[in-house]
């Protein structure tokens, strides 16, 4: 018998709020209930003490409050873990929980699979198979608090996971009003939420106005014919329209775009590769994340020795830059950078 309850998660407080007033019940109890589901973590109306029986009833008879089918956990020798999630319709996505000196930080997913065709990127390989609701992407937050001790610990949430977030505009803005809400939902910080896009221009101006999280930019090339070979996104946005939309970006006053560039060997990891970055950058508050390039199988693209990741952040460097290398975390259990794919 199919089931036709909602998850209630695919609710905001004030979608909730009609929905109560509709069926003549004070809309202040939508508050009550979602501290339930996001602050008590609980997945039973039942539980709902503070709410009528003849509420909790109606509500058990339209919603539900679903957790994600965890079909396997892969964990690093480095101590990040590895979800592989099982969907409602058979579909898969992993999400990756990185654990830092104080805190964890948790790389969720957006999409099943991915549109965008990165050459250096393993789940481009998958497609794109279709959007994650709203629920499907808070649950990877909500399912793997309960896996931490202390839930609170988990501080950082980043939206580098499978897929393109602004491709799923929507549903991500949604989850990420419901992680950064401090009276009715998950009460993460904007400044802990980072949403990283391969350059959707006609998007990016929306994240903005509509939120305050802080935004990476996956550039991987200083020049067109690079950034063409490496992302076809390129071809529809050129690298000039796209430092264009990225100086037009409503940022806070101390906040800066995160650029982040795969250093991949004999492809954009020259001498002149880096100053020809230093000089499309100059006009962006930014900093620039160097992340070596994280091998899999079945590419021809290799990782750069030593010395000449270092000499390209130094270059960086003397230019007036912040510049971190980034380790990925978790490579020997294919959850770095660029590596995820479901293997179901």
């Amino acid at each position: 018998m199919k089931n036709n309850k909602i998850d209630i998660k695919d609710l905001n407080k004030e979608e909730l709020a009609s929905w109560l007033s509709q069926r003549n019940i004070s809309s202040f109890h939508a508050g009550q209930i979602l501290k339930w589901v996001y602050l008590h973590r609980k997945d039973s109306f039942d539980m709902m003490t503070d709410l009528s029986k003849n509420l909790r009833n109606l509500l058990c008879e339209h919603f539900e409050i679903k957790r994600l089918d965890k079909k396997n956990i892969e964990v690093s020798k480095d101590g990040s873990k590895k979800y592989l999630f099982t969907l409602d319709d058979g579909n898969h996505i992993e999400s990756v929980l990185i654990p830092e000196k104080e805190h964890y930080t948790l790389c969720i997913s957006s999409q099943v699979g991915c549109a965008q065709g990165c050459k250096f990127c393993l789940t481009a390989k998958i497609g794109f198979i279709r959007n994650l609701k709203q629920s499907e992407i808070i649950s990877q937050v909500r399912d793997i608090q309960e896996d931490i001790n202390n839930p609170s610990e988990l501080t950082n949430i980043v939206f580098m996971g499978m897929g393109e977030p602004l491709s799923n505009y929507k549903n991500v803005i949604g989850a990420i009003n419901i992680f950064t809400d401090s009276d009715f939902g998950m009460r993460f910080s904007n400044r802990r939420i980072t949403v990283s896009t391969a350059g959707l221009v006609s998007i990016l101006p929306n994240l903005g106005k509509d939120t305050k999280v802080n935004l990476a930019i996956s550039l991987n090339a200083s020049n067109n014919n690079i950034r063409n070979t490496l992302m076809p996104i390129n071809l529809r946005y050129p690298i000039e329209k796209l430092i264009d939309s990225c100086k037009n970006y409503s940022l806070s006053p101390r906040k800066r775009i995160t650029f982040e560039y795969v250093l991949i060997k004999n492809i954009n990891d020259s001498s002149n590769d880096a100053k020809e970055l230093a000089t499309l950058l100059r006009p962006i508050k930014s900093k620039i994340n160097l992340i070596p390039y994280n091998a899999h199988e079945g590419s021809d693209f290799m990782r750069p020795n030593r010395d000449n990741i270092l000499n390209f952040q130094e270059i960086l460097i003397k230019s007036g830059y912040t510049v971190f290398i980034r380790e990925s975390k978790g490579q020997d259990i294919s959850a770095a950078c660029g590596q995820l794919y479901c293997k179901s």
